[in-house]
């Protein structure tokens, strides 16, 4: 009993990560694959799950044996411009993403209250500001740790309206190709929104809040897997949901909007008001991590001091950058560019930077002159690899959409 406790205790940054990748614009990508596809790419959440575990657990490690930030560690291993140009590219997609899940949060509570939803944005705003600037890591980690838990609706939600289980096993276990537009389009959101360069960032960053040493690591590694386990199962069933309940009705799935208002006649009212309370609790869950993987990252870049433990006023950079964020994609929100739009600029951007930074994650974890004896186990580098080739592809295809 224990050996329990101490594994319990030992979650904290992975489950926390993977909880984020669920996050408004994610759930909203999820139900279109589910509403698009049905359960055949049920297959590519099951494959896309080991990748996962592989890339957060090598960006996880690299921070734990070095006692480092993975900018910091760019930097020395390669240059100063090349940090830039990566840092650069996430803060983009980070705040494009913040934008969008505002959208979705606002969207749903103002189908919930009957308020227009950009009056919605300012108290979304300032509840998130709160939680992270005025509050210590530990303070911010427990509320995280809460609302990740409670993404556990999206499974109660599924299982409400009663799938069949024969036919999830074997769309599960049995890979369905598809060549069709709609399909590979779905393919290629599916992957986008599962492994995301903000995540590896934040879990990098929070492994230095909680101060594990090396011989930690192996509590890192279990804290990770449960929580990419964690994220994919809730997306699994995400599109289980949509599937059961939107599949078939040649509905124009393409925002938040459309998801809840399908939902809100076709899936019941319990369905409903389990999909808008998960929407509300990811936005909270995911600001603050996207935001503050911007932070974390800047701040690193530039060497300012950073950590939730410091006052405003001894870390005025990080949580500039911090604020900053979250102003910003309200500010997309609120702009005439459409969200639709916006992210899907985000997922091209996402395109180039994750097998930009999966390469870089694979170089550092198996360089003895950093990780010694700790560099990467063979496990890890085939699904770093896998990684790898899969984003360079979804990246070649991205770019061959947007041009012709």
């Amino acid at each position: 009993m224990s050996k329990v406790r101490d594994w319990l205790k030992a979650l904290g940054p992975g489950l926390i990560t993977g909880g984020a990748g669920d996050d408004p614009s994610g759930i909203v990508t999820y139900s279109v694959v589910g509403a698009t596809t049905g359960f055949s790419l049920l297959w590519l959440m099951l494959l896309s799950t080991p990748m996962m575990i592989a890339v957060q657990s090598i960006a996880s490690r690299i921070s734990i044996i070095t006692e480092k930030s993975l900018p910091e560690i760019i930097t020395s291993r390669f240059s100063r411009r090349t940090t830039i140009i990566v840092i650069s590219a996430l803060v983009i997609v980070n705040v494009i993403t913040i934008g969008a899940d505002l959208s979705g949060m606002a969207t749903v509570l103002g189908i919930l209250t009957g308020t227009r939803p950009g009056l919605l944005l300012i108290p979304v705003t300032v509840l998130i500001a709160y939680l992270v600037i005025f509050n210590t890591y530990r303070v911010v980690k427990t509320a995280l740790l809460g609302l990740t838990l409670i993404l556990v609706v999206y499974v109660i939600s599924a299982l409400l309206v009663r799938p069949n289980l024969q036919t999830l096993l074997v769309n599960t276990f049995v890979p369905h190709f598809s060549f069709s537009s709609g399909y590979v389009l779905a393919a290629l959101g599916l992957l986008g929104t599962t492994i995301s360069p903000y995540m590896l960032f934040w879990q990098a960053a929070e492994e230095r809040e909680e101060k594990r040493s090396v011989v930690q690591a192996a509590e890192a590694d279990f804290d990770t897997m449960a929580g990419m386990l964690y994220s994919n199962l809730v997306a699994y069933f995400i599109i289980v949901s949509a599937a059961l309940v939107l599949y078939g009705r040649r509905l124009p799935i393409q925002t938040m909007r459309d998801v809840a208002l399908a939902l809100q006649p076709l899936g019941g009212e319990y369905t409903f008001a389990l999909f808008s309370a998960g929407v509300l609790v990811a936005g909270f869950l995911a600001i603050p991590v996207l935001a503050g993987s911007s932070a974390y990252a800047i701040a690193d870049t530039f060497a300012w001091r950073e950590g939730m433990d410091y006052k405003v006023s001894d870390a005025r950079g990080f949580y500039a950058v911090f604020l900053g964020s979250l102003l910003v994609g309200d500010l997309i929100y609120l702009s005439p560019v459409s969200t639709v739009d916006a992210l899907y600029f985000s997922q091209v951007l996402d395109g180039v930077l994750l097998p930009f930074l999966v390469a870089l994650l694979l170089i550092l974890g198996n360089d003895k002159r950093i990780m010694g004896q700790h560099t990467n186990s063979w496990l890890n580098n085939v699904f770093g690899v896998l990684t790898l080739l899969v984003s360079l592809a979804l990246s070649i295809i991205l770019f061959y959409r947007l041009i012709f």
